[in-house]
């Protein structure tokens, strides 16, 4: 697997009588962001720190860049950087500061860590805010300067292990266009997250994680497709009309409709949105039913994560 950066085969990883990997498999093209999904408690960390060297796995077998990941750690550490879940930075140094300690602990000489420090103050907006302290930094700051941190020596595999909890839209927008900018400067980057819009916003293919290990794999797309295709939903005025448009959904659309009372919503799975959306319309309209709302969606990642684990990504795992 030449073009992988990334090679996983049945890891296994036990505490006490807890397996935290269970026959966990992955493998992330080189060049791309390779979303991790899953509950708290799925493996998701166990995962990362197993692959960056920071635990043993009890059984399996991984490769970086093809380098054994148990057999050659030191070698593995060469090629990879990590930004876990909190950040790493010292709060009382400037981001300038930090950064050149990094650089310093990597080896670089002095000059040249200062050099490598303003490099990454620029590419991370970061460049005004160079001389405060990181403790008065914003949370989406911190987080950039941990990602800069964690590229002081550019790094081929880039492990991002839930890079933006805890973060607001706006600097969750800052991440985001942060990693993009090192996935087009040619770093392969495995982001682990709960948050399936991130997931769905960077990731060329995701894999879904539930206890220990990897349950379905595809494009958003087709892990959306998995439930289904296009739905057209309507939402009635009256209650007492949801049988009437229910019976309408159905002959139209050719499938079984869903009603949903609480909201007063009848929906349905279709194979041509545009053609079940003006039957519906037209049938609506020749049996004299006013709707409140009508209109075609497709599944979300969300919807399709929730069937796939039978629970959402923020709620805990159970073994």
């Amino acid at each position: 697997m030449a073009d992988h950066a990334i090679v996983a085969e049945s890891l296994l990883k036990r505490y006490g009588d807890k397996k935290a990997l269970n026959g966990f498999d992955l493998a992330v093209r080189t060049g791309t962001v390779h979303g991790v999904l899953g509950p708290n408690g799925a493996g998701k960390t166990t995962a990362v720190r197993a692959l960056c060297t920071l635990l043993r796995f009890d059984a399996g077998r991984a490769e970086i860049c093809g380098v054994d990941v148990a057999g050659q750690p030191a070698r593995v550490r060469e090629r990879i950087g990590l930004t876990g879940q909190y950040a790493a930075v010292d709060e009382q140094l400037s981001g300038r500061q930090n950064l050149v300690m990094f650089g310093r602990l990597l080896k670089l000489r002095p000059a040249a860590a200062k050099r490598r420090a303003d490099e990454l103050l620029a590419q991370f907006g970061l460049t005004e805010a160079a001389g405060r302290n990181a403790g008065q930094y914003s949370g989406g700051m911190r987080r950039r300067l941990d990602l800069a941190a964690s590229m002081v020596i550019v790094p081929q595999v880039l492990f991002l292990d839930e890079p933006t909890t805890g973060l607001d839209p706006r600097s969750r927008n800052q991440v985001w266009d942060a990693v993009r900018s090192l996935v087009a400067d040619g770093t392969t980057v495995l982001l682990t997250t709960q948050y399936l819009e991130e997931a769905d916003q960077l990731a060329g293919r995701i894999s879904v994680v539930d206890t220990g290990r990897v349950v379905a794999e595809g494009t958003a797309d087709e892990l959306k497709a998995k439930i289904g295709g296009d739905r057209v939903e309507v939402v009635v005025r009256h209650a007492d009309e949801l049988a009437a448009v229910a019976d309408i959904v159905g002959r139209v659309c050719h499938s079984v409709p869903e009603t949903d009372r609480d909201v007063r919503r009848v929906g349905a799975q279709v194979a041509d949105r545009v053609a079940a959306l003006t039957g519906v319309v037209r049938a609506l309209h020749e049996a004299g039913i006013a709707v409140e709302d009508i209109g075609t969606r497709r599944p979300t990642l969300d919807e399709a994560f929730l069937q796939l684990t039978g629970h959402r990504a923020n709620e805990e795992a159970t073994a």
